[in-house]
């Protein structure tokens, strides 16, 4: 069964996340404004969870499945034009964060979930090699941290916090949107905001 062009996440889809976000004042510390960040990342998560999920259901094959992740990257992790510096900032941190989710993704679908070790064991490897400048180790634990959690394991957010901010610290951030998005690939609904 072949799966329609833009059936797990489209431009435009992403782009009305960013009128949203350019049209508001953006204030992290404002409860609405971190939730209306939060679903831009998890509704791109949700997608990828999606294709994930169309991948083991047989919908989809490996190239296809791996395909359709590229297609979705393209458009996740685009340069955003945001003349607003803060807004910029912080649509770049959520960029971060699905860094680790299409790793994650490709990582499981290329290879099945990562057995050597526990989420936290990745994690704090992770961090450890981030401490030493190694970007590459650091996303690439994360990733496996990531197929664990599609695999079924919960990833304890907490250890987030122990973490010194950076770049792991962000793909933590976006590993959790990936656990919610596997455990309740409901999407969400631009207007759901308004409420």
């Amino acid at each position: 069964m072949s799966t329609p062009p833009e059936a797990f996440y489209s431009e435009e889809r992403w782009q009305n996340w960013i009128d949203r976000l350019k049209d508001e004042e953006i204030d992290p510390e404002d409860e609405d404004s971190a939730r209306l960040l939060l679903n831009l990342q998890d509704d791109a998560a949700i997608a990828i969870a999606k294709i994930i999920g169309a991948y083991e259901e047989g919908d989809l094959d490996e190239e296809e499945a791996i395909e359709e992740l590229a297609d979705v990257r393209e458009i996740v992790l685009s340069d955003v034009e945001v003349e607003n510096e803060e807004t910029a900032f912080l649509i770049d941190g959520v960029q971060t964060s699905l860094v680790c989710v299409f790793a994650a993704a490709e990582e499981y679908m290329m290879r099945g979930a990562s057995e050597e070790a526990s989420i936290e064991e990745y994690v704090r490897a992770a961090a450890d090699a981030e401490a030493e400048e190694d970007f590459d180790a650091a996303l690439g634990y994360c990733a496996q941290a990531g197929t664990r959690i599609v695999d079924g394991e919960d990833l304890d957010v907490s250890i987030g916090e122990e973490i010194e901010y950076g770049f792991v610290a962000e793909w933590v951030n976006g590993l959790d949107s990936l656990q919610s998005a596997i455990r309740d690939p409901e999407v969400i609904e631009e207007e759901d905001e308004e409420d």
